[in-house]
């Protein structure tokens, strides 16, 4: 399968389960993942080929991480209605190449604080800021771009972009178990 416009999804969870199996059936249907710091690491060591946030958004991650996909191309990849003419003009004059999916879990931050001997520093750096963000931004545009927030969401996703398409009602679904 050749196409003309590559298909995208965002990668960047921190609950790894079941993400072997499903980035590779998303490889298998031509799918280009673009991931942050250890997922994408995590998905080169799975042998899966992988674009780093900082390439696609030509911005390095700063501030140790706390920055890397609070960037204008991941938000307008995620927000951009590429029918709407004011979107696709902002799209075409930007480089952004919309994703179809936004695969994203948040940071442990409840089991951080749970555990014994935690420091306040630590529990700080837990609070997450780029996967709400994204999460939200992919949710309000679920029209055009699947969130997925859990890996048991996984194989459903999977079989439904195998079949040809996410629905309406998938997205739906999808949209609202992120809330």
């Amino acid at each position: 399968m050749n196409q003309s416009t590559p298909r995208r999804a965002l990668v960047s969870v921190s609950d790894k389960s079941g993400l072997d199996v499903f980035a590779r059936g998303l490889v298998d249907l031509w799918f280009e993942i673009i991931s942050t710091g250890g997922t994408r690491r995590f998905l080169e060591e799975q042998g899966l080929p992988v674009i780093d946030i900082s390439a696609y958004t030509g911005f390095p991650e700063i501030m140790d991480g706390r920055v890397k996909t609070l960037h204008p191309k991941v938000h307008g990849a995620i927000l951009g209605r590429p029918d709407l003419p004011g979107d696709a003009a902002a799209i075409s004059e930007h480089g952004i190449v919309p994703f179809e999916l936004v695969v994203c879990n948040l940071y442990p931050f409840e089991q951080t604080i749970a555990r014994e001997g935690v420091s306040y520093a630590e529990a700080v750096e837990q609070i997450d800021i780029g996967g709400p963000s994204m999460v939200r931004s992919a949710s309000k545009n679920h029209a055009y771009v699947a969130i997925v927030s859990n890996p048991s969401q996984y194989e459903r996703v999977l079989a439904a972009l195998k079949a040809g398409q996410l629905s309406e009602e998938l997205r739906r679904e999808l949209m609202v178990a992120a809330f």
